[in-house]
């Protein structure tokens, strides 16, 4: 489960798109790459002692009978890196049409009041469901909610949205998700929270 949550969002292809959306903020990929592995594993730790087996129902993917280990692992690559370049162009629209859609009254209240500024941008992640590679830029547009707040949507999109509960829901079943996708969401915005009052 640790591994699962720490690949998406703790890799060298992440903190460099975070590098360069936060330019002359070291601190910034710094935060995420510790709030990221705080919540991995802490999540990985809970669920290793509360979580229990009859809660999963297993399903393993086969790869298409014929193919190849490679050809499955080219395939798999091909359509990762079709769906980042999606990502990136609905993450910019979604930021945009928030920009521009919604009140800016109702944006800089939001933004001003930090629990909600929090909360908002960690719900935005789930819903936007943005791929790791882009959401920094997306989260870079966002300027008028405080640092931390947009480190929140940066550690909760990798590990918690909607798209990844639809997958752990075919993967591992409807119980496994609607106990592990709360956890996940609740840890990443405490893990957030902490790292980015820390450091930022």
């Amino acid at each position: 489960m640790a591994f699962m949550l720490a690949a998406p969002a703790i890799n060298p292809v992440v903190l460099v798109s975070t590098a360069a959306a936060f330019p002359g903020r070291p601190e910034m990929v710094a935060a995420r790459f510790l709030a990221s592995l705080l919540t991995s594993v802490a999540v990985g730790l809970v669920w290793s002692r509360l979580g229990r087996e009859d809660w999963i129902d297993r399903v393993r993917p086969r790869p298409a009978d014929g193919d190849t280990r490679w050809e499955a692992f080219a395939a798999s690559a091909r359509v990762d890196f079709l769906q980042a370049g999606g990502w990136l162009v609905v993450g910019a629209m979604a930021a945009a049409s928030l920009q521009t859609l919604v009140p800016r009254d109702l944006l800089d209240a939001v933004a001003g009041n930090h629990l909600l500024a929090v909360l908002g941008l960690g719900l935005l992640a789930v819903a936007l469901a943005v791929c790791s590679e882009a959401d920094a830029f997306v989260a870079a547009s966002l300027r008028q909610f405080p640092l931390d707040a947009r480190l929140v949507f940066l550690v909760v999109g990798p590990v918690v949205d909607v798209k990844l509960i639809a997958m752990q829901v075919g993967m591992f079943g409807r119980r496994f998700a609607v106990r592990f996708a709360p956890l996940t969401f609740v840890v990443a915005v405490v893990s957030a929270v902490l790292v980015g009052r820390w450091l930022l």
